[in-house]
């Protein structure tokens, strides 16, 4: 990662004002020439036009230094996320204080869940990178470890990546976007440091940025993981994951029920690479051990729970079955949540979500991800460098932030669902309930073990018919009629017309959706409001 040169250093203090004056010697905007974009320091003229806006304020107790690591940890995110702070009030913590003119100018430190090798041959100025695409630190701020004061998962969906080690050094509480396409190298030899690996950088976006690897850290503080890696959307995950994980020629082993675009990847797409797939029931453990006897199975790919209707897979039992065979297992928890389930304690070698389901959490961004241990993680991290689909770092910053109330509405959303599934199960204008929170469920049992919630989605069959079903989607008031599921908003669809359409009445049959099946996914209303909703709209058919 590139550094940017800044002639001044900014000692004294100021405040956001509508029309600042920086007759102090701060840099001030001037009319640009065609083409380019001027900047001067000196005193205001009105010739002159300040900036419309400050976003910072510096508080008297700190002295503020820019310096050489600064900008380098913080390169492109602009003058206020590249101030670099030496605290001068920080005897309380144990840290002295460093002298102002080197405030941050000491050699960075990894602060991911593997650390890298140190880099031999590095200059000071080098900022390196944990293989994971970790951030450093900056020496002399407090070492805060996650096991050490967080002891739950909705302290570290806040704080993980952040709080407890952010290599962006800025004093915002939120974690700064860096638009950026690519970081330049000061001079050629730290260039061939660089590619000789005796240095460890940022070089380009699809690579990685900083504001990414903040989404990757939190969802690996989650997960139990060593790395994460994010992309641009849950399905670009699964199909970089089983292109880079199942060699020319392997066998996969999935489920019945899954997500359609899914199915059509494994059935489709995968042949072309002579990849073949054999499809079982999740809860067939049987054919599952008869398939691994009978081929060379490199993974075992399912959801749990799955969708729609929210099957369960023994995670454990699979799991050992197919590690004695040499086959990996990667999960999709996408339904489940980092905090319902914990599919890599449980045994899985990977676990996956749509990250713009419940982690993203509010109907407003796309991101998948990939939990586990850095050399898989890494092998599909290869692999996406040459694909694409990297994450927009604007999308990271909206999936980081919807991680912080992630234990909020999970919570909410799967007490809001359990309490209606078993108000659904009752109701005489409701044939059947899919949910693992109720008895009837078929891994009801497995699911109260390996899981501490049930999810907001519950899937229902209306006492009806096609036009019925519809009739009971259009009388609803408050859930949206949408694909998608585990934003803040209630979302409904009749899998039959979203998802199945194109198919026939007894093609979408061989897959079990019937034309009177609902995917409910409830958001984080009141649940008052959302019974009272259901039970009208059950009432209109």
């Amino acid at each position: 990662m590139a550094v940017s040169t800044c002639p001044k250093v900014f000692a004294s203090s100021f405040e956001c004002r509508s029309d600042p004056d920086f007759s102090g010697g701060f840099p001030r905007h001037e009319n640009p020439g065609p083409g380019r974009f001027s900047m001067r320091v000196g005193p205001s003229s009105s010739s002159s036009r300040g900036l419309s806006s400050l976003i910072f304020r510096f508080p008297p107790n700190f002295v503020r230094q820019l310096s050489t690591k600064a900008r380098r940890n913080c390169s492109n995110i602009g003058v206020a996320q590249i101030v670099a702070a030496s605290w001068s009030n920080n005897s309380a913590t144990g840290v002295p204080a460093a002298p102002a003119a080197t405030a941050v100018d000491d050699a960075a430190t990894d602060t991911a869940a593997v650390p890298a090798a140190p880099v031999e041959g590095a200059s000071g100025d080098d900022v390196a990178v944990s293989g994971n695409g970790g951030l450093p630190s900056v020496q002399g701020l407090p070492d805060l470890k996650e096991s050490s004061f967080l002891s739950s998962d909705g302290s570290l969906s806040i704080h993980a990546g952040e709080r407890l080690g952010r290599g962006i050094v800025t004093d915002a509480i939120t974690t700064p976007v860096v638009n950026t396409s690519a970081y330049f190298f000061k001079k050629t030899a730290d260039l061939i440091d660089f590619k000789e690996k005796r240095a460890i950088s940022f070089e380009y976006g699809r690579y990685g940025n900083p504001t990414t690897v903040v989404a990757e850290e939190k969802i690996s503080a989650l997960e139990g993981a060593e790395s994460t890696l994010i992309l641009a959307s849950g399905m670009c995950a699964s199909t970089i994951l089983l292109m880079a994980l199942v060699p020319a020629g392997g066998h996969i082993v999935t489920t019945t029920d899954c997500y359609r675009k899914t199915r059509i990847f494994i059935e489709t797409i995968l042949p072309k690479m002579g990849i073949t797939a054999t499809v079982i029931d999740p809860a067939d453990v049987g054919a599952l051990e008869s398939t691994l006897n009978k081929n060379k199975v490199s993974l075992f790919f399912t959801e749990s729970p799955t969708n729609p209707f929210l099957r369960c897979v023994d995670i454990e039992l699979v799991s050992k079955l197919c590690h004695s065979k040499g086959a990996l297992v990667c999960i999709d928890g996408t339904f489940a949540t980092p905090l319902n389930q914990k599919a890599l304690a449980l045994g899985a070698d990977l676990v996956l979500h749509s990250a713009t389901k419940y982690i993203g959490g509010h109907n407003d961004v796309l991101a998948g991800c990939i939990s586990g241990p850095l050399k898989l993680v890494s092998e599909v991290r290869n692999l996406h460098h040459i694909i694409g689909g990297a994450l927009n770092p604007n999308a990271a910053y909206l999936i980081i932030r919807g991680m912080k109330t992630l234990h909020l509405r999970v919570q909410q959303q799967n007490s809001t669902a359990l309490r209606m599934a078993k108000i659904l199960e009752a109701h005489p204008k409701v044939a059947h309930v899919y949910y693992p929170g109720l008895e009837s469920h078929p891994e009801h049992e497995l699911a109260k073990r390996q899981m501490t919630g049930f999810g907001g989605v519950v899937s229902f069959e209306i006492d009806g018919d096609l036009m019925t079903t519809i009739k009971f989607v259009d009388a609803l008031k408050i859930p949206y009629i949408a694909p998608s599921f585990g934003g803040c908003e209630s979302i409904v669809d009749q899998p039959a017309i979203m998802s199945y359409w194109d198919l026939s009445q007894s093609e979408r049959l061989k897959y079990g959706i019937k034309d009177n099946l609902v995917r409910f996914s409830f958001g984080v209303e009141d649940f008052e409001d959302l019974k009272a909703d259901i039970l009208q709209a059950l009432g209109t058919i």
